[in-house]
């Protein structure tokens, strides 16, 4: 093994951002591993300082990222501020958001060449196969599914002038749970005992495998969860079994055009019984969007959003761009354990393929910048 690595973790700055790239545990196995880990204070996180500090993290300032030495490698969730705009001259792990041509992927990506810095970007850490080592998708079905859930139970006890109320983070999965079965029940007893109609598509997926997984957990029965995949999607869209749904759970991206699951033509009919899409990836800008009836992202304080329809009952759509965030403690501790073996090889990141690819991808879109 080569010399120990140094691993600082910085907190994450976006609001709302509850996660945190380490768990306490996973800490642990990297310190036992020889590692030196650097947890910054954090006012957002799930984890409490002490978490860290009692597996033998070393506790540092918040934002102390900036000052540190040269050879730490900073890692982080989300992309830095915005408004920051000086060099990098750390390597750093994260989710940047620039090699997609998004918004201001230059000015992101410059900051690093600027200072001699390095990104490993979390979103293409892949292995041999080409598939991410590490992912948020189950946590970002599982939350889409509950506020789906939650959606749909309130419009059986509220009026159609009301949308669903503002949701926290919740401190552990369990509470979840809980909280969406009492919404259920409450629905039940309202309509007569009839559980919703729910449609996941990209169901063998991890996004549609945690969206599954909610709905059993919170009661619905078996047959009362569509589980859709490439198979059934094959005949082309739109498809009637969505709008003859109550819940419909998108969990696929795409990146080249289908025909529309869903359309403005389809959602305008009388027989409509769709009242809540879930969009889980929340990407209204993607001109290949499978669910174009929709322009906003929501967020927590405000979940859904009305989609205009001229016939049919009261349809919303919830577009949370980080609905793992609503599970902070679960998912962080599930994609550090996914993420942990390739950490691991932190050491050797010069000669590791999953580093090496991740690296000529940077090099790569940084020659764009010229």
């Amino acid at each position: 093994m080569s010399a120990p690595v140094s691993l600082h973790l910085r907190a994450e700055t976006k609001p709302l951002e509850a996660r945190a790239g380490l768990s306490p545990s996973v800490t642990k196995e990297l310190l036992d591993a020889g590692f030196k880990v650097y947890v910054e204070k954090s006012s957002q996180s799930t984890f409490d300082a002490d978490e860290y500090a009692k597996v033998g993290a070393e506790i540092v300032p918040e934002g102390s990222w900036k000052e540190a030495p040269k050879d730490r490698i900073i890692y982080g969730l989300k992309a830095l501020p915005e408004d920051e705009t000086f060099p990098l001259v750390h390597e750093h792990i994260q989710f940047a958001h620039c090699y997609k041509d998004q918004a201001g992927w230059k000015d992101v990506l410059s900051r690093f060449p600027a200072g001699n810095g390095t990104l490993y970007d979390l979103e293409f850490l892949v292995n041999d196969e080409g598939r991410r080592v590490a992912a948020f998708g189950f946590y970002a079905g599982f939350a889409g599914a509950a506020i789906g859930l939650k959606d749909w139970a309130f419009k059986q006890t509220h009026a159609d002038n009301e949308e669903l109320r503002g949701v926290t983070p919740y401190a552990t999965e369990e509470e979840l749970i809980k909280d969406v079965k009492e919404d259920l029940d409450a629905a039940l007893a309202k309509n007569g005992g009839k559980y919703p109609q729910c449609l996941v598509i990209g169901a063998l997926g991890r996004c549609g495998s945690g969206a599954v997984s909610l709905f059993k957990k919170a009661g619905i029965p078996d047959e009362k969860i569509l589980q859709w995949d490439m198979k059934e999607t094959a005949r082309g869209g739109p498809f009637e079994e969505i709008t003859d749904s109550d819940i419909f759970i998108n969990c696929i991206y795409l990146s080249q055009p289908i025909p529309p699951f869903v359309s403005s033509e389809t959602l305008n009919s009388e027989k409509r019984k769709l009242r809540t899409i879930v969009d889980v990836s929340a990407d209204t800008t993607n001109p290949n969007n499978p669910i174009p009836v929709y322009t906003v992202i929501t967020d927590f304080d405000k979940p859904t959003a009305l989609v205009e329809t001229t016939a049919g009952p009261k349809l919303s759509v919830c577009s949370i761009d980080h609905l793992p965030s609503l599970v902070p403690r679960e998912a962080s501790e599930t994609f550090a354990k996914d993420l942990l073996p390739t950490l691991l090889q932190l050491p050797d990141r010069n000669t590791a393929p999953v580093y090496q690819r991740a690296k000529q991808l940077f090099e790569k879109h940084v020659a764009r910048l010229n």
